[in-house]
């Protein structure tokens, strides 16, 4: 059969496509593990932003495709709907498979007869499409799928959930990225990819889509396996690697293993990104930071979440930005992990959340003059109450929820209000300290990346302080009108697909029966 495996052109704020274009590695694994006779094209939309119904037009046409899979982010539900409409004007018979964090948590958001999918896959993908492909083709039956929803008629039949896999067996075989049909992934200016070392997470944090999609559990990819990926990854011209891992500083002593395998392989002349734990680093990052800044690691994406205990705790994040000492806590380990980041050479990029349930304009005052002093990329979002977490479920037992529109769902627009404030202050506030501090990173892009700066520094400039006018330059106009314009401009930004939203005046509530497979 003929494949076609999409993701969204909606991009996060945070990473304007002037700086970022990363490629969906969820993509290449589906493309890697599916049969060999299988032909699969990958198209991630992000690199097509300003063109994607042209680019889906033509990518119809030019590859007939028997399936088309979309990946989609709980934000990019309207966009999904309008692509996945305008594929079935171009090619009616066409199959559609949706998979990714929003049809696995909000499975019944896709049921509907007028959004046209015809398979929902929950969970992780890559065993779950290739017997989904081998049932279509005859062997086996759809009801034995594992993770899978089919339409039957006029139901949806809903398959048991599949197990997560446990990927030390070697049953996830590497990505396949020359499956992927347009170019451009791009890290300020270099060649990018992503790699993943490991799946899965031990903690509960209440804002995170992970447990809930697959459980609190932590499986590792065998090291000589991962240095194969990146060998990969650096043939096809990244030189530039982001380690996906959702929480790759679980196993501290692997992760050191990892850092001296990618020196040993001569990997560390190129650049690395990772997320981690404040905990780990603070207890671990005298010996951990140098080996990192020597197998290439130039920027860290700490997930600090909050400096307020009381938001911690909301967030269910306190163990893990706790150090402990002789078994015991001993405060915040936020600034000790980045300290030690920063004097051994590493980028700290902050992420952080503002906009709690009981946040007062100081309790997110304090967030940001950490922010200011302490991180040199802020990546600053407000609580989103994504489908089937904790947070989503408090934000509307206390009736906090203001804006029910899942588009706007990207984090850095307020969709929630606090006990005490509206959602349109606390916006407001996290947009004005950020934009100043994303200025003063230029600098450092520039020492590490100067070509690159020097042609874009302006577009960079102009993404940052869209919404901007002379008037405003000047303080003729106070900065409210600024961000009003700035939202107005992030409004139409939403707008990458010029084609009718199939849902757009109807409820978007399933219309169909679901019934357990078990039933058949």
């Amino acid at each position: 059969m003929r494949i076609l495996l999409l993701s969204m052109p909606d991009s996060f704020e945070h990473t304007p496509t002037v700086a970022v274009r990363m490629p969906n590695g969820a993509l290449a694994s589906l493309a890697g593990n599916i049969d060999a006779h299988h032909s699969v094209a990958i198209a991630d939309l992000i690199l097509a932003q300003a063109s994607v119904g042209r680019t889906v037009e033509r990518l119809i046409h030019q590859l007939h495709p028997d399936i088309v899979g979309l990946s989609v982010m709980t934000f990019q539900r309207s966009t999904a709907r309008r692509i996945i409409s305008l594929i079935r004007s171009l090619k009616p018979d066409v199959r559609v498979v949706v998979g990714g964090y929003d049809p696995s948590l909000a499975p019944e958001s896709w049921t509907h007869p007028d959004i046209g999918a015809d398979f929902i896959v929950r969970g992780e993908g890559e065993i779950t499409l290739r017997e989904l492909l081998r049932a279509l083709e005859g062997a086996g039956s759809l009801s034995e799928v594992g993770g899978l929803w089919f339409r039957d008629g006029d139901i949806f039949r809903r398959n048991p959930s599949r197990p997560v896999a446990r990927v030390e067996e070697g049953g996830i075989r590497l990505p396949n990225r020359a499956a992927r049909v347009l170019s451009g992934y791009t890290m300020l200016g270099r060649p990018v990819d992503v790699v993943e070392t490991s799946r899965g997470c031990t903690f509960d944090c209440s804002f995170c889509s992970i447990i809930e999609m697959r459980g609190r559990n932590f499986h590792r990819f065998p090291l000589e396996r991962v240095i194969d990926d990146i060998a990969d990854a650096r043939a096809r011209g990244a030189r530039s690697v982001f380690l996906v891992d959702d929480n790759i500083t679980l196993d501290v002593g692997r992760f050191e293993a990892l850092c001296r395998a990618i020196v040993a392989a001569r990997f560390n002349d190129t650049d690395y990104i990772v997320q981690a734990m404040t905990a780990p680093i603070a207890a671990h990052g005298a010996e951990l930071a140098p080996l990192m800044r020597r197998a290439g690691f130039r920027q860290v994406f700490l997930g600090i979440e909050n400096v307020v205990q009381q938001d911690l705790a909301f967030l269910n994040a306190t163990a893990k930005n706790t150090r402990r000492r002789g078994g015991r806590r001993s405060g915040n380990a936020t600034v000790e992990a980045v300290n030690v980041l920063h004097r051994h050479g590493l980028l700290v990029v902050g992420g952080l959340i503002v906009g709690n349930p009981d946040d007062t304009k100081d309790a997110i005052a304090a967030n940001l003059a950490f922010a200011r002093k302490y991180i040199d990329w802020p990546y600053i979002q407000h609580p989103t109450p994504y489908p089937g977490t904790p947070m989503a479920r408090e934000f509307r037992a206390r009736n906090l929820i203001v804006n029910p529109r899942v588009e706007e769902y990207d984090g850095t627009t307020a969709v929630t209000r606090s006990a005490h404030l509206e959602a349109e202050e606390i916006e407001f506030m996290r947009w004005k300290a950020e934009r100043w501090m994303k200025v003063r990173h230029i600098p450092a892009a520039f020492r590490h990346d100067p070509l690159f700066v020097l042609r874009n520094g302006r577009r960079m400039l102009a993404h940052t302080f869209r919404g901007t006018s002379w008037k405003s330059v000047l303080g003729l106009e106070p900065a409210r009108a600024v961000f009003h314009r700035y939202r107005a401009i992030r409004a139409r930004e939403r707008e990458y697909v010029d084609w009718p939203d199939p849902l757009a005046t109807g409820s978007g509530v399933a219309q169909v029966s679901i019934v357990s497979s078990a039933a058949v």
